[in-house]
C-alpha cells in the first residue's frame, strides 16, 4: 500500500460520531486554524503594571475579578484603560503604567464619627461606625486618625482596608501591627472614613424570582434590605457584578449592572492625577449663604433641575432631595435657586452648612443596567433604567441624554433627551455599536436604534424575535456583522438576524453552565480573524472553556482556559485578558512569545489537535503501520531543538475503546533560541511506529517550553495486515 497522506478538512468538528466525520478533526485546545492548517496559538505575558493604592492586593495586580475593559486615548496621548472588577475600578495609564483606584465613593463621614478597638495581641481591630451600611468585602480608607497608644500607630490606621462584616453599626479590619497593651485609645476626634460604593459578587447566585434583592447587597445576618449597594434581605443571594462603560471625550461613563451610572473625568490640568469617579451628573457644590447662591464645579445651563446632599447639614431653605432650579447670575459657575420651573420663586438660604455638600440633575437616571456613548451623534445612551420622577427600575426602558451634554435628561423642546420603552422581552442585556446603527438586545429581541435627529431624535425597529443571548458580554462585531452567544446556539446579525452555523454546537451546549452565563464573554483577536467566546462549563461556577469562530475561514476550535474578560483594542499591539489569579486580577498580553507568562519562571502550554478516525482503505482489512513522514514547521519557537510530539490511536471497530498508541517525537534539528529561522524547515526525516488497526486518529501534541509549531501534511506508510 502507497504511503497515505494525513490530510484533513479545516476546523474542529463534533457535531456527529468520530467515524461520520471521517477527514476532520475532532478534538483541540490551544490550537487555531490558520490557512487550513492547524497550529499552536501565542503564549501570553503579565503587564508590568501595579496598583497605586495603600491596600495592595495579597495576590494578582489589583483587587478582584476584573468582567470588563475599556482603551482610549486622551486628547494630549494617554493611553488610558479601565477596568471594572467586582470589588473595584481601575484606570491604568499606559501600557505596564500604574493602575489607579477610581472607584465612587458611597460616603464620607464627618471627623470623629468613627472609633477604634483593639485586643492585645491580635492584629484585628474593631471599628464603630454608626450606620455605615457596609458588608463583608467592602473598602475603606482613613485618614486623621491618631495612635491608639502602642503598636497601632496612626501611620498603621491611615490607611486602606478591607472590611469584615460584624453588624450594622460594626465592622473589623486586619492591620499590619499585632496590637499590646498599650492600644487603648480610640482614635481620637478627627478620623474621616471613606467608603467606596459595596463591592459585588464574583459568581452569580440564584434569587427568588426577577430582580430579588437590592443590587450590590450580600446575605447578611443580622441585616435588612436597606437600599442601593447596601445588605439584601436574609436568604436572597446576589447578582454577578459586571460593568459596561464607553469613553465620552476622553472622559469615561461607566456602570454596573443595576446601580447608578459613574463619570470619570480626566483631569487635563494634572495628567497624571486619577480622581474617583462620581456619580453621573453629579458635582460638588458650594453654598454662599450670605448671597443665596451656589457656585458649580462645572457649567450647567439655566433651568435644569438639581436636588442636594450632604454628608453634614444644608443651610436652612434648602432641603435634602427635593427639586430645584438653577438661575444664572452674571458670575460663571454661580447660579441662584428657584423652588418652582418656571425660575420665579427663589429660595433664600440661612443658617450654616457642614460637611462636603453634593448637587444631582434632576432625572438622571439612579438605576441602570447597561450604558453606553452613541459614537458620531454622542448621546449617553441608558438601559434598563427608572423613568423620570421614579425610583422604580423598568428593564425595557431606553433613556438617552441631551446631544453633547451628560447633565441634560429631562425632555423638553430646547434639548434632544428622550426615552423609549421597548415591547418585546422582560429586560434589556445589552446594547453595541455598529456602523449605521446602535443594536439592543432583550432577552428575547433585537433592536436597531438610528438616530434620525430632532424632533423624534432615536427611531427604534425591532429587527428579529425569539432570539436569545447568554449574557450582556457575549456579544461582538466584526466587518460590519454582528455575532454573540445565544442560550442553546450562536446568532449573527448582517441587517437580518441569522443563525450561524456552528460545527461544535453540541459539544459547546452539552457542557455549559447556563446559571453562569453572565459570566460568559465574547473578544475579538482581529489579527488572527477570530471571535471567542469564554464560558463556564457544566461542573465549573468559573470561566474554564473556550470556543472560537475564525470568520475568514469560517472554521471552529476550542479549548480550556481560565479568562475573566478580554480585550483587543488597536491602541495597544496585542490582545488584553484577565486570567484568574486567586481572588484576584492580572492583565497579561496574548499572542505574545510561546509560554505562559503568569508564572515565575514561565510554563509551557499544552496544546494538542486530535482527527477522528479514519479507515485504512475502507476498513476491510487491519492496517499495519510500521513509519511516519513527518511535515510540521517549528517557525516561531524560541527554543534550541524544539519537538513535537505525532501520536497514532489505532481500534477495531468504533464501539471499542483505542489499542496501544504509539506517539514518537518529531524534533528540529535547528536552534531557534535567540534567533529566527524562518523558511528553513529542518526536523526528524522519519519516525518508526508499531500498531494495527482498522481505523486510526492522529494527534499532534506539545508540552515543552518555547515551542511553536504548525503542522502540514504528515503521511504514514500502511501494509494490509489481514481481516482480523
Amino acid at each position: 500500500m502507497p504511503l497515505q497522506k494525513l490530510q484533513f478538512r479545516p476546523g474542529v468538528n463534533r457535531e456527529s460520531t468520530t467515524l461520520a466525520n471521517e477527514g476532520g478533526w475532532f478534538e483541540s485546545d490551544k490550537v487555531r486554524f490558520r490557512s487550513g492548517y492547524p497550529e499552536k496559538i501565542g503564549g501570553w505575558v503579565k503587564d508590568a503594571g501595579v496598583v497605586t493604592e495603600p491596600a495592595v492586593p495579597p495576590t494578582g495586580m489589583f483587587w478582584g475579578i476584573c468582567r470588563s475593559m475599556w482603551n482610549w486615548v486622551s486628547l494630549n496621548g494617554f493611553n488610558l484603560l479601565s477596568l471594572g472588577t467586582n470589588l473595584k475600578f481601575y484606570i491604568q495609564n499606559g501600557v505596564g503604567g500604574n493602575i489607579n483606584d477610581v472607584t465612587p465613593l458611597r460616603k464620607t463621614t464627618l471627623a470623629g464619627q468613627v472609633t477604634f478597638a483593639a485586643t492585645s495581641g491580635s492584629n484585628i481591630v474593631t471599628v464603630t461606625n454608626s450606620g455605615w451600611g457596609g458588608n463583608t468585602g467592602d473598602f475603606v480608607t482613613f485618614s486623621g486618625a491618631a495612635s491608639l497608644g502602642g503598636n497601632i500607630t496612626a501611620a498603621v490606621l491611615n490607611s486602606e482596608f478591607q472590611v469584615t462584616y460584624i453588624g450594622p453599626n460594626t465592622y473589623s479590619i486586619t492591620t499590619s501591627a499585632t496590637a499590646n497593651a498599650s492600644d487603648v485609645g480610640n482614635g481620637g476626634s478627627l478620623t474621616v472614613a471613606q467608603y467606596p460604593i459595596a463591592s459585588g459578587a464574583d459568581v452569580f447566585g440564584a434569587v427568588n424570582g426577577w430582580g430579588a434583592g437590592t443590587w450590590g447587597g450580600v446575605v447578611a445576618s443580622p441585616g435588612t434590605n436597606t437600599g442601593w449597594g447596601e445588605e439584601a434581605a436574609s436568604g436572597i443571594s446576589v447578582q454577578l457584578r459586571t460593568w459596561s462603560q464607553s469613553n465620552f471625550g476622553q472622559d469615561l461613563v461607566f456602570n454596573p449592572r443595576g446601580g447608578p451610572i459613574y463619570y470619570w473625568a480626566f483631569n487635563t490640568v494634572v495628567p497624571t492625577q486619577f480622581n474617583r469617579a462620581v456619580q453621573l451628573t453629579q458635582q460638588t457644590v458650594t453654598f454662599n449663604i450670605a448671597t443665596s447662591e451656589v457656585t458649580l464645579a462645572s457649567y450647567l445651563a439655566e433651568g435644569t433641575g438639581v436636588s442636594f446632599t450632604t454628608n453634614g447639614t444644608l443651610p436652612t431653605g434648602v432641603v435634602a432631595n427635593t427639586p430645584y432650579y438653577l438661575v444664572s447670575t452674571a458670575t460663571p459657575l454661580v447660579y441662584t435657586l428657584s423652588s418652582t420651573v418656571d425660575l420665579l420663586t427663589p429660595v433664600t438660604m440661612t443658617g450654616s452648612t457642614t460637611g462636603a455638600s453634593y448637587m444631582r440633575v434632576a432625572n438622571a437616571p439612579s438605576l441602570c443596567n447597561y450604558v453606553m456613548v452613541s459614537d458620531a451623534s454622542r448621546f449617553i445612551l441608558a438601559f434598563g433604567v427608572n423613568d423620570y420622577g421614579s425610583t422604580t427600575q423598568d428593564p425595557m426602558l431606553v433613556r438617552w441624554s441631551d446631544q453633547e451634554s451628560p447633565n441634560v435628561w429631562t425632555p423638553s423642546i430646547t434639548n434632544q433627551a428622550g426615552s423609549y420603552r421597548l415591547s418585546r422581552g422582560s429586560q434589556i442585556i445589552t446594547a453595541i455599536q455598529t456602523r449605521q446603527e446602535v443594536l439592543v438586545l432583550t432577552d428575547a429581541a433585537i433592536y436597531s436604534m438610528q438616530y434620525l435627529g430632532a424632533p423624534y431624535v432615536w427611531g427604534v425597529q425591532i429587527m428579529g424575535d425569539n432570539i436569545s443571548i447568554l449574557g450582556p458580554n457575549c456579544v461582538a462585531t466584526v466587518n460590519n456583522i454582528t455575532y454573540w452567544m445565544g442560550v442553546d446556539k450562536f446568532y449573527m446579525y448582517s441587517g437580518r438576524v441569522e443563525t450561524l452555523p456552528c460545527t461544535l454546537r453540541q459539544y459547546v451546549y452539552d457542557d455549559i453552565n447556563t446559571t453562569q452565563g453572565f459570566q460568559a464573554f465574547a473578544g475579538t483577536n482581529e489579527g488572527y480573524n477570530e471571535i471567542w467566546w469564554f464560558y463556564c462549563s457544566a461542573a465549573s461556577s468559573t470561566v474554564d472553556k473556550y470556543v472560537v469562530y475564525n470568520y475568514l475561514e469560517r472554521t471552529w476550535y476550542y479549548g480550556t482556559l481560565a479568562r475573566s474578560s478580554w480585550l483587543d483594542s488597536p491602541l495597544r499591539s496585542q490582545p488584553m485578558a484577565t486570567p484568574y489569579a486567586g481572588t484576584n486580577g492580572q492583565l497579561v498580553y496574548h499572542e505574545t512569545g510561546n509560554d505562559d507568562g503568569t508564572t515565575n519562571p514561565a510554563s509551557p502550554i499544552t496544546a494538542y489537535v486530535q482527527s477522528s478516525d479514519f479507515d485504512i482503505g475502507d476498513g476491510h482489512n487491519f492496517g499495519f503501520v510500521w513509519r511516519m513522514i513527518p511535515d510540521i514547521t517549528f517557525d516561531g519557537s524560541n527554543v534550541n531543538k524544539p519537538q513535537a510530539n505525532f501520536t497514532v490511536r489505532p481500534r477495531q471497530f468504533p464501539g471499542t475503546n483505542y489499542g496501544t498508541s504509539d506517539n514518537p517525537a518529531v524534533k528540529s534539528t535547528q536552534n531557534y533560541a535567540g534567533q529566527q529561522s524562518y523558511n528553513v524547515q529542518q526536523f526528524t526525516e522519519q519516525v518508526y511506529v508499531r500498531l494495527r488497526g482498522r481505523q486510526m486518529a492522529f494527534r499532534v501534541e506539545s508540552t515543552e517550553l518555547g515551542v511553536a509549531w504548525q503542522l502540514g501534511t504528515p503521511r504514514m506508510d500502511v501494509r494490509p495486515d489481514g481481516r482480523r
